[in-house]
């Protein structure tokens, strides 16, 4: 108890001394310098208030970026991290502000050099204040710059997003039209369903697949009259559905052609029957030329591989390929 009393005998005393001794324009310096720096403290305080509710908005067009902006928002966690970083130093500042003004008022009677202390220590605060403001404008420059490059990835995304959209309708419409292509063709060589005939989807193409018992004889590339029949029915469903791409596939059994044959082998036979059916598909027809193609399959394309004569017949067949036209979704793609 008896320190305590004689500390604030102490106390008093300088008091009294520092009244006595410091010139009243050196208080009033002092004054003045210490409302100052308390100003700029509460200016600086209120660009901290602005910075974070900018920092708020800015987390919440983060949320909007979606995966497109992942990287620029782990960026931005990183300089908010920063950010708090410097909010946290500035709190320590002003706390070490707040500390300067106690010790301000505790020695404002005491000696000039204690004064002169005071001040010195005033400074080197106010100091310290300025080099956190500039370290605060240059993260809200680099805010900014992340919030511009996440606005840019945003429209990025939006515009693929879009692009997405169309293409999946021009898909789903492509997909409708081919099922409406294959009703059809179904329609138009019902009466061969159960003679060597079928039509399929698959792949978004549609499928007509004649086996050789409605088309040809073994190794021939004469076609049947029923197989004509067909193929005329096939051909004015082909006219009204100018936009369809027609592929003729032929297809072999993996027995060698007979030496001496006029084809020299599989790959041959099948080719030359791919064309044989385009000439039928085309003669009295308005199908235009360009949208046919001949392909020879050989016996590498098997649907059966079995080495039975079941499997070797089955094979032996004729496919046509009826593939929309994807010139829309292609140029989608390309941009």
């Amino acid at each position: 108890m008896s320190n305590i009393i004689f500390d604030i005998f102490k106390i008093s005393l300088a008091s009294w001394m520092f009244l006595s001794c410091v010139p009243p324009k050196l208080y009033s310096e002092l004054e003045a310098e210490r409302n100052k720096c308390k100003d700029e403290s509460t200016e600086l305080w209120t660009e901290n208030e602005q910075l974070t509710v900018k920092n708020t908005e800015l987390k919440s067009q983060l949320d909007l970026a979606a995966e497109a902006g992942k990287r620029a928002e782990e960026q931005y966690l990183r300089n908010t991290e920063e950010f708090k970083l410097l909010k946290d130093r500035y709190k320590l500042l002003n706390e070490r502000y707040d500390e300067l003004q106690n010790t301000y008022h505790t020695v404002v009677n005491g000696s000039d050099s204690e004064a002169r202390e005071l001040m010195s220590r005033l400074d080197n605060t106010q100091k310290d204040l300025y080099q956190k403001e500039d370290q605060l404008t240059q993260l809200q420059l680099k805010l900014d710059h992340d919030r511009t490059e996440l606005d840019r990835l945003k429209k990025e995304l939006e515009t693929r997003n879009a692009r997405l959209i169309e293409l999946e309708e021009i898909l789903n419409r492509t997909s409708a039209e081919t099922e409406q292509l294959r009703s059809k063709v179904a329609t138009a060589l019902m009466g061969f369903e159960n003679k060597g005939l079928t039509v399929t989807k698959k792949n978004g193409k549609v499928y007509v697949s004649l086996d050789e018992k409605l088309l040809f004889k073994s190794g021939s590339t004469e076609v049947d009259a029923q197989g004509k029949a067909a193929l005329k029915k096939l051909a004015k469903v082909l006219e009204q559905n100018t936009d369809i791409n027609i592929t003729i596939e032929g297809h072999t059994d993996n027995v060698p052609v007979i030496p001496g044959s006029k084809y020299a082998d599989n790959w041959d036979l099948s080719v030359n029957r791919a064309t044989v059916i385009i000439r039928i598909l085309l003669e009295n027809s308005t199908i235009n030329p360009s949208r046919l193609t001949a392909s020879g399959r050989g016996e590498f394309m098997p649907v059966d591989r079995r080495n039975t004569e079941e499997a070797r017949q089955a094979n032996r067949r004729t496919e046509i390929i009826l593939t929309p036209n994807l010139d829309e979704i292609l140029k989608i793609i390309e941009n």
